[in-house]
Parts: structure tokens; sequence; C-alpha cells
């Protein structure tokens, strides 16, 4: 019988704000606008080995502001641009509920941490979750993994304004996608 294939450690990567401009809800396809650093980010990730998984919450779908179609053309398309510039996305893990539907794949919760790593078999103490906001750290840390706070989208304000009350620091701060991957690539 063979050996099982070891767990592999991954980076996860929040979109509105990380990989594109926050817009609140994106409510149509248009709307999704990728950093011009973005492709190029993810394209060392895929270089280096790391499995880049996207992990974000959209309430507006329980919140009837756009339909779940939406949700997956919109990554559809995102998918599609930073494979034109040569980045690869293995998989896109999203949350339809709102806050008080207090479902476990809601960030802070690890659920769509916890199910990437049963379907990619995936070592969540050993990976990397990006993103602009606490919630994004919080979900990193409740599933033993570690967190790099962008100062894009959310993540100045949320940094600036918050952190004191924060139960636990971010594992590093970085400007945008490329200082975060840089840091994690310099590990």
């Amino acid at each position: 019988m063979p050996e099982p294939r070891p767990l592999r450690r991954a980076v996860f990567l929040d979109r509105d704000g990380t990989i594109c401009e926050e817009m609140g809800y994106v409510n149509h396809v248009d709307r999704l606008r990728i950093f011009p650093y973005a492709a190029e980010a993810i394209r060392r990730l895929n270089d280096a080995q790391f499995p880049v998984i996207i992990v974000t919450n959209q309430s507006g779908v329980a919140r009837n502001i756009f339909p779940e179609s939406l949700v997956h053309q919109v990554h559809e398309k995102m998918i599609a641009e930073l494979a034109a510039g040569g980045a690869r996305v293995d998989a896109v893990y999203f949350c339809p509920h709102k806050s008080e539907d207090e479902c476990e794949c809601r960030k802070p919760n690890p659920g769509l941490l916890e199910r990437a790593a049963r379907e990619h078999r995936l070592d969540l103490a050993a990976s990397w979750v990006v993103g602009d906001r606490y919630a994004d750290l919080e979900m990193a840390y409740a599933a033993g993994g570690r967190g790099i706070l962008v100062m894009t989208g959310y993540g100045r304000g949320e940094y600036q304004l918050h952190r004191a009350k924060w139960p636990r620091q971010p594992d590093a701060l970085a400007e945008n996608l490329t200082e975060a991957v840089r840091r994690i690539l310099d590990e």
C-alpha cells in the first residue's frame, strides 16, 4: 500500500482589498479591479510550489444584494485575469452567509481553511493567510496558521485604529500583496 502524500503548506489569500480593490459589495462583474501587481505576486507563490487558495466572505448573497451565480462569475473573471498574467489559483472558497447566521465558514471562523485543508491535503500550521482585515488573521490563528496584514483595502485603517485591542498582533505587516509574498518566500 503506498504511503499517503505528505501535507503541504499553502498560502490563503483574501480577495477584496488583498488581490483586488476593496469596493464594498462587488455586485457586478465589471466592479472587479485586480491590483496590477497581484498576478506577479501569485506567480511567485506558484513558482515556489505553494498552493494558492482564495478565501472570501460574500454576505451579499445572503443579503439578497446579488445572486450566488454572480460570485462565481466574478471568480471566473478574476482567475482568467490572473492567468493572463501567468498566475494560477488552485481553489476559491467563499462564505455566502451573514455574521448572524453563525456558520462555520464565515471569517473569522476557520471553516473555509479546514475544508480546503481536507480537500487539498494542506498543513494549516505551516500555512499563511494574507488579508486586509483582522478577521482574516483571526481565521488563520483559529486554524493554527500565521497571518499577514496588508495595508491595502481596509488594512491600514484597521491597523492604525484597532490594533491596541487585538488579542494577538499580525505575524507580519506588508504594504501590499507583493511585499507579503516576499516575506513568505524569505522565511
